[in-house]
């Protein structure tokens, strides 16, 4: 058996620290990308008896590897998803619960068993969180014994920086008071952690589902059929779209239309819906997902490096189209007075999709380099972006488009740098350029893989946002084992 201790200081009374806990969304916030991800939340909160379900892959930097190479494989669609990332399931059962001083997990699964101690002292008018992990492994695993432990030493500490600076957002947008937040889009990667970062601060999230709505939670609607209920959406303070068929792949004509289709009509049809409702006196805000596509492939075609603003014209290539076309179906709702703001997202840096998980693989096995040495690269951590969202929304005064990119962009020499010094990994060898055209052909390696593209985060920064991670290394640090 191995003993893990963790304390974490919080400036914040014990009550505030213990309810976050208590909220729907905890538990997904906790858990990190390297270690898993969360099936179920608790079915009955912190209280004794209550279940939730993780998924969990190999420690290390290996299985974070192949578990990004399982998720870009094309496995059936139909196995669970867990499964087709290469992960097994495990289940965490509570007990001890005794608010506001503490509860425990147990958790078993492919790795033993794990059982966490939570206690909420106060201290100074603050709060200390200490937890200790009693890890009991399989006797003959030498991979448990070897990796398991470091790795849950890992976890406690991502965990220490998340509850951290979740709190610390919170208590910053603390005057926006509770809101009722409709999330299109909300099983993707950002949906998923936005909903639980809003539900952390005592909003109530509602979900819109592509199916006949099961709780009050859930709004049904089909953008393709052009089918949702304004009415629907009459007690919402704010929408956010992030609906849309993902990009990654080749750009076939079909593949095209869908990509576009799937985001101008999702987003049109929202919008009307909100116009429809204005006039009733209720101040709504309509927060949609863009892209820094909209700058195009190449946005000064002169070598120019000055950093894109929102002030900057739209440039050539599919997905400049798609974003213009995107951020133009939001006019029906800001015509009819609400508030719309079009978040640009840059690389979103997680290593559960993305243009990171395409490169972990490689990296992971030591022939991981550069895909261009001078192209820029506007990332921008995962839960940075997602804060970008919750922020666009609680933001009163905060309307039009949005840069949601770091503030320190770099170019792809430095990125690869970083990576390897991250993953303790070499990056000198270079991405063959037919590499990125055999997986998604010739036009998305041009949009994806080469597009440069220097964005600037100042107008996010003016708007009073403040990064969790302004340099890439320190991105990488969190998510990455």
């Amino acid at each position: 058996m191995a003993h893990i201790e963790h304390s974490t200081a919080l400036p914040y009374p014990r009550e505030r620290v213990f309810a976050w806990f208590e909220r729907p969304g905890a538990l997904v916030r906790l858990t990190p990308p390297f270690a898993g991800s969360v099936l179920s939340e608790p079915d009955e909160g912190l209280r004794d008896g209550s279940e939730a379900r993780l998924a969990v892959g190999a420690p290390g930097v290996l299985g974070t590897g192949l578990g990004a190479l399982a998720t870009a494989l094309p496995l059936p669609s139909a196995l669970p998803g867990w499964l087709r990332r290469g992960q097994l399931e495990s289940t965490g059962r509570h007990d001890s619960y005794d608010p506001p001083r503490g509860f425990r997990v147990t958790t078993t699964g492919p790795f033993g068993r794990i059982v966490h101690e939570h206690r909420f002292v106060e201290s100074g008018g603050g709060t200390v969180l200490h937890e200790s992990v009693d890890v009991v492994a399989p006797r003959e695993s030498d991979l448990v014994a070897g990796t398991l432990v470091p790795t849950l030493r890992r976890v406690l500490e991502y965990r220490a920086v998340q509850l951290r600076d979740d709190l610390a957002f919170h208590a910053a947008h603390a005057d926006a008071g509770s809101r009722t937040i409709a999330v299109a889009g909300a099983s993707g990667l950002i949906g998923t952690q936005l909903c639980a970062l809003l539900s952390g601060g005592g909003h109530r999230v509602l979900r819109l589902v592509r199916r006949p709505a099961e709780t009050s939670d859930e709004i049904s609607w089909d953008p393709a059929a052009g089918r949702l209920d304004p009415e629907a959406l009459r007690d919402v303070d704010a929408v956010v779209n992030l609906a849309g068929r993902s990009i990654g792949g080749r750009f076939t004509a079909a593949a095209k239309d869908e990509i576009l289709t799937s985001r101008a009509e999702g987003t049109l049809l929202i919008a009307r819906a909100l116009a429809d409702l204005a006039g009733d006196g209720r101040r709504r805000a309509f927060v949609c997902a863009s892209g820094i596509g909209y700058y195009g492939t190449d946005p000064h075609g002169d070598g120019d490096d000055a950093p894109l603003t929102e002030e900057s014209p739209s440039g050539s290539g599919f997905l400049a189209l798609v974003c213009r076309e995107w951020e133009a179906a939001t006019e029906p709702a800001e015509k009819a007075g609400v508030r719309v703001v079009n978040v640009r997202t840059g690389l979103v840096q997680s290593p559960a999709e993305g243009s990171l998980s395409r490169l972990l693989p490689l990296f992971a096995v030591g022939l991981g380099g550069p895909l261009d040495r001078e192209q820029w690269q506007s990332w921008i951590s995962a839960d940075d972006v997602v804060s970008v969202y919750a922020h666009a929304v609680l933001t009163d005064d905060l309307a039009g488009p949005l840069n949601a990119v770091g503030p320190e962009p770099v170019q792809g020499a430095e990125y690869a740098r970083t990576l390897g010094k991250v993953l303790h990994r070499p990056a000198l060898v270079p991405v063959p350029s037919f590499g990125p055209r055999l997986v998604v052909g010739t036009e998305g390696a041009q949009e994806l893989a080469y597009a440069s593209q220097r964005v600037s985060s100042d107008r996010l920064e003016a708007s009073g946002f403040t990064f969790r991670h302004r340099t890439l290394g320190a991105a990488l640090r969190l998510v990455l084992p």
